[in-house]
């Protein structure tokens, strides 16, 4: 799984290397699931705009996130099949890449878990395979009252966007430190993830090249999501 990852390449490399007007960045050393974090839509791909990471489905009674959707199922999981497949309802729904420069896996190591960081050799920026969705909470669960202001009928609940990260088989580099892995795209598959149908799109899903990456540890700070500092990607002693 992906469940936590990183993001400080500089603003203008990100806006370069991905094409995109960027505003209102922030580094992240430590993006984690609920928080809201840049992402790259097939409604809008020349702009990285941000949505929460922990997919709810335009369906879902209740806010219960997904932040991480199998790529052998998305057609059938109904949890995602509407945004892969890009199925038009009330709500919109459909892919989208997530930017990073690396993400985070845990190892048992006794009593405690390692961290590990996985990156790209030079540390390059890369684009995860995500999909999105928007939730609306239904009236029902909130209550009149809650969007009215006393004087007349009550607002629309607003609507949340969220996304999830796609996940494969690993290669040789993460499958020591975990079964599954992001899909990292290739440059040329990007835009296609975006665009393609849903039988060419599922083609593009295949483990990135174990010979362009690398694992390292770094520090237990990083288990703690409020931990947000450049000192969490620095490689470390795995005793430290």
């Amino acid at each position: 799984m992906c469940g936590r990852y990183s993001l400080f390449t500089p603003e203008s490399v990100i806006a370069e290397r991905f094409d995109v007007t960027v505003e209102g960045y922030e580094p992240r050393y430590n993006a984690a699931p609920g928080q809201s974090l840049p992402v790259i839509t097939d409604r809008d791909d020349g702009s990285l705009g941000r949505m929460e990471w922990g997919l709810v489905p335009s369906w879902a009674d209740e806010r219960d996130g997904h932040i991480n959707a199998r790529a052998e199922t998305l057609r059938e999981r109904p949890s995602f099949r509407e945004a892969f497949t890009g199925t038009e309802g009330e709500l919109a729904a459909g892919r989208c890449l997530v930017p990073a420069d690396g993400f985070y896996e845990w190892v048992d190591s006794g009593e405690t878990s390692q961290p590990y960081r996985v990156r790209l050799s030079g540390d390059r920026p890369f684009l995860m395979a995500g999909l999105w969705s928007q939730w609306r909470p239904e009236t029902a669960q909130t209550g009149l009252s809650a969007f009215s202001d006393g004087d007349g009928p009550a607002a629309e609940p607003d609507v949340v966007e969220t996304f999830a990260i796609v996940t494969t088989e690993p290669n040789n580099v993460v499958a020591d430190l975990h079964h599954r892995m992001a899909v990292i795209l290739q440059p040329g598959a990007e835009r296609r993830w975006l665009s393609a149908d849903p039988g060419v799109a599922r083609e593009l899903l295949d483990p990135y090249p174990g010979d362009e990456m690398e694992a390292y540890p770094v520090s237990r700070a990083v288990n703690d999501p409020a931990n947000d500092t450049p000192e969490l990607v620095d490689p470390v002693d795995r005793s430290a």
